[in-house]
């Protein structure tokens, strides 16, 4: 973590009395800058509470996200954007993720139907980048998280 994030987590763990020592990873959502950008100020705004991300795409030494896991959402420049905290893990196969979920990320007209269209091209993706084929019941990790700050 360079300094300016170190920074931003001490002050932020001063501000809400935990411990400077907390655990945290710092990242962007997305691909692209765009995505980067977009998708954090939807964060930060309050209106992207979820996230789903593949689990069979996880390096084995990458771990998967857990309850009570503190992020801070980053830019496409790598600054930090603001914190969250994840509330809600769960494994699920793709074709059972559900409207809310779909809807609390946030994302186009917060449909299911946009989310899925916009999902089937990135995980279709995702998995050619890794070798592999994706599938209606691939296994995906979703979150619902806060936003702290």
């Amino acid at each position: 973590m360079n300094k300016q994030l170190k920074q931003f987590w001490q002050d932020f763990c001063q501000s809400h009395n935990l411990e400077c020592n907390t655990p945290v990873e710092a990242w962007a959502f997305g691909v692209t800058a765009e995505d980067a950008d977009e998708l954090a100020e939807l964060v930060n705004r309050g209106i992207k509470t979820a996230t789903t991300s593949a689990y069979e795409l996880y390096d084995k030494n990458e771990k998967i996200p857990q309850v009570g896991e503190w992020s801070i959402v980053l830019n496409s420049k790598e600054e930090p954007v603001c914190v969250i905290q994840d509330k809600v893990v769960e494994i699920i196969p793709y074709d059972l993720i559900s409207k809310e979920h779909a809807y609390h990320e946030g994302e186009g007209d917060r449909s299911y139907e946009y989310w899925r269209r916009a999902h089937d091209d990135f995980f279709d993706w995702e998995y050619r980048e890794a070798g592999k084929a994706f599938y209606p019941q691939a296994p995906m990790v979703c979150e619902v998280f806060e936003k702290v700050e």
